[in-house]
C-alpha cells in the first residue's frame, strides 16, 4: 500500500510539474515595450499603469517591458516589439537615433503605438527644439496650456464604431489636467472623442474651442492612438479609462481583448 501511495505521488509530482513548466515556457502573444520617465509630477499615474500593465499582461499572455529613458531605442532594439506605450514620456528630449528608429516603426508598420498624455507636450522645452515630424504626426499642433490641478469633463465619443472604443458610453466625465494647443488637430487626425469645455468642473477659462482628447492618424501606416488622459493614478479605478486602454492595447496589436478584473 505505502509503494503504491509513493508511486502515485511521485507520479503527480511529474505530471504537475509538467504542466508547470508548459506554462511558464508558453509562447506570449506578443511583447510590448513602455516608456516612462523616473519620479516627477506623473509618477504616480506611472506607477498606478505599470501595476494594471502587469496584471493584464498575465492575465492575456503577453509579455511588457519598460525603460525610463530612449537611450535604448534603436532600429533592432524595436524589432522585438509589437506594441509601443509611450506613458507620459515628452517628444522632446530624445536623442537622434531613437527618433529615427521610433519613426521608422511607425512609418512601416513594425509595430502599433499607443500615447499617454504627456506626448503632446510639443514645443521648445528644456533646450530642446520641437520634434517636427512628430509635431505633424500628432496633428501639427504645439502644446499651449494645461489645466493644473485637473477638472472634471464631459467626454463625448465621436466614433462609437471604433474598436478602440468600443463598450464605452456616448458620454462620459472624465478629471485631468488637461492639455491646449494653438490649434485643434482635427482637419490631420481622426478624432475619436473630444471634451465639452463648458462642462468643466470647476470651471476653468483655459480652453481651446474644439477639443480633441482621442484620435488616431489613419496617414501613420501603424496603428496609433493617443489618449490625453493620464495624470491622475485614480484613473485604473475608473472602468471607463481602463476599457479604453485595453481596447487600444489589442486593437494596436491586432489582437483579441481579454479583460482584467
Amino acid at each position: 500500500m505505502k509503494a503504491s501511495l509513493v508511486t502515485f505521488f511521485t507520479l503527480f509530482t511529474i505530471i504537475y510539474s509538467g504542466y508547470n513548466l508548459q506554462a511558464q515556457t508558453h509562447k506570449p502573444r506578443f511583447k510590448a515595450i513602455a516608456i516612462a520617465e523616473n519620479g516627477g509630477g506623473h509618477a504616480r499615474f506611472d506607477s498606478a499603469a505599470r501595476i494594471w500593465l502587469n496584471k493584464l499582461a498575465i492575465d492575456s499572455n503577453f509579455t511588457i517591458d519598460y525603460i525610463s529613458d530612449t537611450k535604448p531605442i534603436t532600429k533592432k532594439y524595436l524589432k522585438q516589439y509589437q506594441l509601443f506605450i509611450q506613458l507620459d514620456y515628452p517628444p522632446y528630449p530624445w536623442q537622434k537615433e531613437a527618433q529615427e528608429a521610433f519613426t521608422d516603426y511607425l512609418k512601416h508598420n513594425k509595430g502599433g503605438w499607443i500615447g499617454v498624455h504627456h506626448p503632446t507636450l510639443l514645443g521648445v522645452f528644456d533646450g530642446y527644439p520641437m520634434w517636427q515630424w512628430y509635431s505633424q504626426f500628432m496633428g501639427g499642433i504645439e502644446f499651449k496650456d494645461c489645466i493644473h490641478g485637473g477638472t472634471t469633463a464631459l467626454l463625448t465619443v465621436e466614433d462609437s464604431g471604433h474598436p478602440a472604443l468600443k463598450n464605452l458610453p456616448h458620454t462620459f466625465n472624465t478629471k485631468d489636467e488637461w492639455y491646449t494647443y494653438n490649434k485643434s488637430p482635427r482637419p490631420n487626425v481622426h478624432v475619436l472623442a473630444s471634451i465639452n469645455e463648458d462642462t468643466y468642473i470647476p470651471k476653468i477659462n483655459i480652453k481651446m474651442g474644439d477639443h480633441p482628447v482621442i484620435w488616431t492618424n489613419d496617414k501613420i501606416r501603424a496603428k496609433n492612438i493617443y489618449i490625453a488622459m493620464g495624470h491622475f493614478p485614480e484613473l485604473f479605478n475608473d472602468d471607463n479609462f481602463t476599457t479604453l486602454f485595453r481596447n487600444s492595447i489589442f486593437w494596436a496589436v491586432k489582437m483579441q481583448k481579454k479583460r482584467v478584473n
